[in-house]
C-alpha cells in the first residue's frame, strides 16, 4: 500500500510539467496507482490536494514545490531545472487545464435544500446536534430602501429538546440562560476574485443578529490568494465559510468555522420580524417548540431523503 504523497511523487516523476492536484489524481488512476492507495474516503482527490498543500506549506524539506497560484500546480523540486523561466512565468496563463466545469444552471435558492441537508447531517458542522433550517423569502419583505443586506437567505436553530432532560429545560427558562442557538446563512453559487468581498460583507451584514453567521457556496475558485483573503476576513469578522460539494454532498466541508457570539442582536431581530413575515414565523416556531418541548419539523425546511437525486435534477435544470 502507498500513501497520498507517494502517489503524487510517482505521478510527478513521470510528468514533464507541474500539475494541479486533480490532474495528479487523474493520471495516477490511469497508472493504476489508486488500487494501491491506502484510503477509504469518498473523495480521495480532495484528500490528495489537501495533503499536497499542507506538505508544501509546512515541510521545508518537502520533495514537492508549488508553482503558480490560480490554480496552484505541484512539481518535484528535483525536476524544476527542467522548466525554463518563461515556462514558470506562464504557468498561471495556461488555458488548457483539464478541470471538470461545473454546470451552474441551477439557482441559489435551489441550493437551499442541500444546505438544510448539510446542517442536519454533517457532524463536523453540527457536532451531532439536530440543526434545522428555514428559508427566508426576500420578496416577502417590506421595501423601504434601508433594508439592503439585512435579510438572511436561510436561518437555522438548535433547540436542545432532544438532548436535555425536561427539568433542565424548565430551569433554563427560569434563569433565562442562552440555550437556543440561532444561525444565519448567505447562499451563493460561486465565490471568486471578482465577488468575494461583496458576498462576504453581505454575509457580515445579514448575520449580525445571530449567534453564528456563514457564507455558503457550491463553488469556490481554487486560488491560494483568494483563500488566504477569505481566511483573513473570517478571522477578522467571525463569519464562517461552507463549501457544498455537489459531486459528493456528504463530503461538503466547513472551510472556516464562525466565531460564536453569546448574545443575540435583539434590535435587528425585531426589525427583521417587522419587515419579513417568514422571519417572524420562524421566531414564533422556535418559541413554540421550546415552550412545548417538542420540535415541529414540518415548520422547517425539509431534509432531503435522497440528495443525490435532487442534485442530478437541478444540474439538468429540471
Amino acid at each position: 500500500m502507498i500513501q497520498f504523497l507517494e502517489f503524487a511523487e510517482k505521478v510527478l516523476d513521470n510528468s514533464e510539467k507541474p500539475l494541479i492536484y486533480q490532474d495528479i489524481w487523474k493520471k495516477g488512476v490511469e497508472m493504476g496507482l489508486d488500487k494501491s492507495l491506502s484510503t477509504s474516503g469518498k473523495t480521495p482527490w480532495q484528500t490528495l490536494g489537501a495533503r499536497l498543500f499542507c506538505e508544501v506549506r509546512d515541510n521545508p524539506n518537502s520533495k514537492f514545490t508549488k508553482v503558480g497560484k490560480r490554480p496552484a500546480k505541484f512539481f518535484l523540486k528535483t525536476k524544476m531545472n527542467l522548466l525554463s523561466t518563461e515556462a514558470i512565468e506562464n504557468i498561471d496563463k495556461e488555458e488548457n487545464i483539464q478541470i471538470k466545469k461545473e454546470n451552474t444552471s441551477y439557482t441559489e435558492r435551489q441550493l437551499h435544500p442541500l444546505l438544510s441537508y448539510f446542517a442536519y447531517t454533517n457532524t463536523s458542522f453540527n457536532n451531532g446536534k439536530a440543526i434545522l433550517t428555514k428559508t427566508i423569502f426576500h420578496e416577502k419583505s417590506k421595501k423601504d430602501g434601508l433594508n439592503e443586506w439585512i435579510h438572511p437567505d436561510i436561518v437555522s436553530v438548535y433547540i436542545p429538546i432532544e438532548d436535555w432532560n425536561s427539568e433542565i429545560i424548565e430551569l433554563n427558562k427560569i434563569i433565562n440562560s442562552n440555550s437556543i442557538e440561532l444561525l444565519s446563512f448567505e447562499m451563493k453559487k460561486e465565490i471568486n476574485r471578482s465577488n468575494y468581498r461583496e458576498y462576504f460583507f453581505q454575509a457580515v451584514s445579514n448575520s449580525s443578529w445571530a449567534n453564528e453567521g456563514y457564507l455558503v457556496a457550491a463553488k469556490i475558485t481554487d486560488d491560494d490568494e483568494l483563500m488566504n483573503e477569505l481566511e483573513r476576513l473570517s478571522s477578522a469578522f467571525g463569519i464562517g465559510l461552507i463549501k457544498l460539494d455537489l459531486d459528493d454532498i456528504d463530503s461538503s466541508t466547513v472551510v472556516f468555522h464562525s466565531k460564536k457570539k453569546k448574545e443575540l442582536d435583539w434590535e435587528t431581530m425585531n426589525k427583521l420580524c417587522e419587515i419579513n413575515s417568514d422571519f417572524k414565523k420562524f421566531i414564533q416556531d422556535v418559541k413554540i417548540d421550546f415552550d412545548s418541548k417538542r420540535i415541529h419539523k414540518s415548520e422547517y425546511d425539509e431534509i432531503l431523503p435522497e440528495p443525490e437525486n435532487y442534485i442530478n435534477k437541478i444540474r439538468k435544470n429540471i
